[in-house]
């Protein structure tokens, strides 16, 4: 059973239309391709959030944190009930301010120092001290890691660190602000820059990331479709050129479905106000299909 929630927040971005991408992607027929590869879902709907209009945005260096953070322990609580009951947690953006959220259940669930394949074009491992912008999307792995240093991102929700640096894998990295970079040399996750998959090929690279996660109490697929060229997925959160091609992504998908480690997934995001006829979303439940067993033959 693939149990579908989704999380339309857009606090998290500096640019307003992701929190769009649940809907656009459930539009795109989401849950009937799924169906079509002979699983049964469950949509839970979305969870709560709040609207930028009526919010104070607080502490400049992690904007709306406090109503980010109301969402995530109610994503968390949602993850964990939909792992209880042996469904396949798949959770659909929102920005990326919600994996938070979603490795949190996961790690309530099944135990913290989980893995993670971080498929992103930026490293999402900012802090409030690091982050120029104070957007939260910009933080998520950092909090997964526990290394934000900062005790807002406490909650009785989830533990911390909700994963391991030595089964964390970042995939399609090609935007680096400076105190990611500096915090990424000094750590043990492994970081797969465009520049490593144009080297050494996707499939080298997956089957590395793979090898990583691999034995982790738990192991989660986080995808923002900003990893995807703009070419393939224009309409995205924060588009950065010279990312990962349509078959690059697919062959990711069947490495990952074939190997079987993952365990729960989530699409962030997806802008419908910056796409064209609905293609990132359409994208997006592609290669969702395909994580979940979608081949050509």
């Amino acid at each position: 059973m693939i149990g579908v929630i989704g999380a339309a927040l857009d606090l998290g971005s500096g640019r307003r239309g992701v929190d769009m991408g649940p809907s656009a992607i459930r539009y795109a027929l989401l849950g009937e391709r799924i169906e079509g590869l002979g699983r049964r879902v469950h949509d839970h709907g979305n969870v709560s959030t709040g609207l930028v209009e009526a919010l104070d945005e607080g502490d400049p260096s992690a904007r709306y944190w406090s109503a980010i953070k109301r969402t995530c322990e109610d994503l968390a609580d949602h993850v964990a009930e939909t792992v209880a009951e042996g469904e396949f947690p798949l959770v659909l953006g929102g920005d990326h301010s919600i994996a938070i959220g979603t490795l949190g259940g996961l790690a309530r669930a099944h135990g913290a120092a989980g893995g993670v394949i971080w498929m992103d074009a930026h490293s999402d491992i900012n802090t409030p001290t690091t982050s120029p912008s104070g957007n939260v999307h910009g933080m998520p792995l950092a909090v997964a890691l526990g290394l934000a240093g900062d005790p807002r991102f406490d909650s009785s929700a989830w533990p911390l660190p909700m994963v391991a640096e030595q089964h964390t894998v970042l995939v399609g990295v090609r935007s680096v602000d400076e105190g990611e970079r500096e915090r990424l040399r000094s750590i043990g996750a492994r970081v797969y820059t465009m520049e490593d998959i144009d080297r050494f090929g996707m499939r080298h690279v997956m089957e590395e990331a793979i090898r990583i996660v691999s034995g982790a109490p738990f192991v989660h697929l986080s995808f923002d479709m900003d990893v995807l060229d703009p070419d393939q997925a224009p309409g995205v959160g924060t588009p950065v050129r010279g990312g990962i091609t349509y078959r690059e992504g697919h062959l990711a998908m069947e490495m990952l479905s074939t190997s079987g480690v993952v365990r729960s997934m989530e699409v962030v995001e997806v802008n419908p106000v910056l796409d064209e006829r609905n293609a990132t979303a359409n994208l997006a439940v592609e290669l969702t299909c395909s994580a979940l067993g979608a081949r050509i033959l």
